[in-house]
């Protein structure tokens, strides 16, 4: 009997050991390289928090010097050269290179824009506080060159300031050629950049060079129009966006005086586009197809693309992220794509993220804040720009609005089941106009629903007297009051995407409308709720606004992308805790 009990108590204590030691694994890093620490890991890192963006765990070896200012020649077609005071087109250059071994060639990482100014207080000579800083104090003493670059009309560059056209295009990917074939080059150049910044990375690749190897657009536009309507709804901002950027660089001298032949057309496309669309008002001109950069990107590039974007990003919205995700991976890209709760920023500003409302981001933080972003791209450049490391997964990381963070192998993922809900029987059906809109509320929910994807709404509409009008749907938890996404639809483009069709009054559609990401929960026994209005937030109200449309009594399906991830999923992960 004793014997027994002694060996139950062995085998007790044995196990016991196992268990802890398991335990004691799982949160053991010390056999692995800073770097090498696999991303559900992160969270057990010893980072460094104090610093005003994320910091690498080891600073690089090297000084560095600069900068040093370059001017690049470039060829332009007949067609897109300036007029009124000419001169050679030429891309100016600042450079800060890192103090290497002689004979040690680097590769470039590089961000390209129009706000560097020599008027004022942001030359592309001085690191700007977007990348160029960040770049220069944790990169290029790993190696790296960095290069600030203006493009065509602004700072130091001359040209014209072709908004996104084909001059601008050329010019930025001859910049980039240039950079690769240095003598100091290793030939591979990595751009990089937010906003505008992050659409220049879209334009090198439509056309690239060879030395081109990848690209991390944050926030960046795949097309201008595509920036500024969205199933035909119209942002206010882009009825004057043309002219004042060509206005935000001018001054009193005789190089604003050049003109590019889009000068003219590019003003008046918004305009022809808002009134005018069901009669060719989108088509009377190659605007909009010339500063459409994705389609060009699917045909030509072979580099690699990891995505940065903020779902709650009002400036540019990200549906600009998908599908373009899975339509690069389609095309046998490797793409990484990180995805938070945070606005038009980038993914390390804590000081930023901080300001965020109730139901634009505010319930995601802290967690919102990567301060690991650093070790992500570390790892993404040392493989794609010097050869060094096992080369990234493509996977999405993103963050759902109550700040939990999944990792998937694309986004929306493939297990999601659609859930439709016929919001006929949530409420009334009546007219949608300036003055009259509709509220409607699901019976509480049965379960936890994680929408993770692009919802859908098929409105069934009558136009009424006028032969127009559109919908802005808010979809919101009607139990908490939270706002979790939207939807807007002009009825021209009822089928989704941008050919309008003509609307005839009185006769009855249905509106295809897609809301952009969500990535959301709605606890167990809140109820759903749709706000149905003519316009909102920062959309223009349509030319049928007075008359609007109405939602008929008909079924109307909401469709839920919906996952399910029990708290064990293995896809679930922690973030370094950057607030403790």
């Amino acid at each position: 009997m004793h014997k027994a009990q002694a060996l139950l108590i062995s085998f007790i204590f044995l196990v016991s050991g196992c268990l802890n030691s398991s335990v004691s694994d799982e949160n053991d890093i010390s056999g692995y390289e800073w770097w090498e620490v696999p991303l559900e890991k992160r969270y057990l890192m010893d980072l460094d928090f104090s610093s005003w963006r994320s910091t690498l765990p080891e600073k690089g070896p090297y000084n560095w010097t600069g900068p040093s200012e370059y001017f690049v020649q470039v060829e332009l077609p007949l067609e897109e050269r300036d007029a009124g005071y000419p001169e050679d087109p030429l891309m100016h250059v600042a450079l800060w290179m890192p103090e290497v071994p002689e004979g040690t060639l680097v590769p470039v990482i590089a961000t390209i824009h129009p706000y560097y100014e020599f008027a004022g207080s942001n030359p592309n000579t001085i690191p700007d506080l977007g990348i160029g800083q960040w770049v220069l104090e944790e990169f290029v003493p790993h190696g790296y060159a960095l290069a600030q670059i203006s493009t065509f009309g602004s700072g130091k560059s001359t040209h014209c300031q072709d908004v996104k056209g084909l001059g601008e295009q050329i010019g930025i990917q001859a910049a980039v050629d240039w950079l690769g074939k240095q003598p100091w080059s290793n030939g591979n150049v990595g751009l990089m950049g937010k906003s505008y910044a992050g659409t220049t990375n879209w334009e090198a690749a439509q056309n690239p060079s060879p030395h081109l190897k990848t690209i991390v657009p944050i926030s960046g536009s795949i097309g201008v129009r595509e920036m500024f309507y969205r199933n035909g709804s119209s942002e206010s901002r882009a009825m004057l966006y043309d002219a004042l950027y060509e206005g935000a660089t001018a001054g009193a001298t005789t190089d604003d005086m050049r003109m590019c032949s889009d000068d003219a057309i590019g003003p008046a496309s918004p305009w022809t586009t808002y009134a005018l669309a069901e009669y060719g008002g989108d088509q009377w001109n190659d605007y909009w197809d010339e500063r459409y950069h994705l389609q060009d990107v699917l045909d030509n590039y072979e580099g690699s693309v990891y995505i940065v974007w903020g779902m709650q990003d009002w400036n540019v919205d990200p549906y600009h992220a998908f599908p373009t995700y899975q339509m690069l991976r389609d095309k046998g890209l490797n793409v990484k794509g990180i995805m938070g709760q945070w606005g038009h920023n980038y993914p390390d500003q804590p000081n930023v993220h901080e300001n965020m409302s109730s139901g634009y981001g505010a319930e995601a933080f802290p967690k919102v804040t990567r301060m690991d972003w650093s070790i992500e791209l570390y790892n993404w450049f040392n493989y794609y720009l010097k050869g060094i490391g096992t080369e990234p997964k493509s996977q999405v990381q993103i963050q759902r609005n109550d700040g939990e963070w999944h990792v998937e192998e694309t986004w929306p993922s493939t297990d999601i089941e659609i859930h439709t809900h016929d919001v006929s029987t949530w409420g009334s059906m009546g007219t949608v106009s300036s003055s009259s809109s509709i509220t409607l509320s699901s019976q509480p929910l049965e379960s936890e629903l994680h929408i993770s994807g692009l919802p859908t709404f098929h409105a069934q509409v009558r136009a009424n007297s006028c032969n127009g009008g559109q919908l802005f749907v808010t979809m919101l938890d009607g139990t908490s009051g939270l706002r979790l996404g939207h939807a807007t639809m002009d009825l021209r483009y009822r089928d989704g995407g941008y050919e309008a069709k003509s609307v005839t009054p009185f006769a009855t559609y249905t509106m295809q409308m897609e809301f952009n990401p969500m990535d959301v929960v709605i606890p167990e026994g809140h109820v759903i709720k749709l706000e149905i209005t003519e316009s909102g937030e920062d959309y223009l109200p349509s030319t049928c606004s007075s008359a609007g449309v109405t939602l008929v009594e008909a079924e109307q399906p909401l469709s839920l992308p919906i996952i399910d991830r029990p708290e064990s999923d293995n896809r679930w992960f922690e973030v370094p805790a950057w607030w403790e």
